[in-house]
């Protein structure tokens, strides 16, 4: 006879919550925190944006959007994975919304390149969105079509919107990159300008 215990965990698997693979990141929620799974460029930059940002508690790296189970940055970057490096942002819905988080997404990458951004090229830079409930598709669907029909970006926009399956990690030296290198040329060059738009228009949002 199967087991409560097997069915509840073969529920989940189902859901996408679970991986069993080493580095695969579980749960992805918490009953006062969600959780948003965002995409657009090197992840160094998103995670090194929204440490920023009040309300969010947490940012990992990782590897998500692709079909290779237990992917390694130097297989990610072959581009034979199907995974894009994206950031697990943990956050409180009573301090920042999904919908704002989106906002500040928009505003420090660029949706209407393909598999770039900036110099780094490659299916892996993406910008892409991997939603956890229909509620943050619904969010994400509605605010690409109303930041396409507001003209803001003159090109259309490429953002993939696909449900998340599952995370993986990315290695410990990917974690905190921007706060540990600060003055690494591509931190100096690539980063902080964006964190520096993120402090000039979104002031109200930086953490003090």
């Amino acid at each position: 006879m199967i087991s409560i215990l097997a069915i509840a965990m073969s529920v989940i698997l189902n859901m996408g919550f679970i991986n069993t693979g080493a580095n695969a990141m579980t749960p992805f929620s918490s009953d006062t925190l969600a959780v948003a799974t965002l995409g657009g460029g090197c992840f160094w930059c998103i995670e090194a944006v929204f440490e920023q940002v009040e309300g969010v508690t947490e940012v990992v790296n990782g590897y998500a959007g692709g079909h290779a189970p237990n992917p390694t940055y130097e297989a990610v970057c072959s581009g034979t994975t199907g995974h894009a490096e994206v950031c697990q942002i943990h956050y409180d819905p009573k301090i920042i919304s999904y919908k704002e988080i989106l906002e500040i997404f928009f505003s420090v990458h660029d949706p209407t390149t393909l598999n770039r951004q900036g110099a780094d090229v490659g299916e892996q830079y993406r910008s892409i969105i991997l939603y956890h409930s229909p509620q943050q598709k619904a969010i994400a669907e509605q605010f690409i079509k109303e930041l396409q029909q507001s003209g803001r970006f003159t090109k259309p926009i490429v953002t993939q919107i696909q449900p998340l399956k599952v995370f993986y990690r990315a290695e410990a030296y990917h974690q905190n990159y921007f706060q540990k290198h600060p003055e690494q040329a591509y931190c100096r060059l690539v980063i902080q300008p964006k964190v520096d738009k993120l402090k000039k228009q979104f002031k109200e949002k930086v953490k003090p």
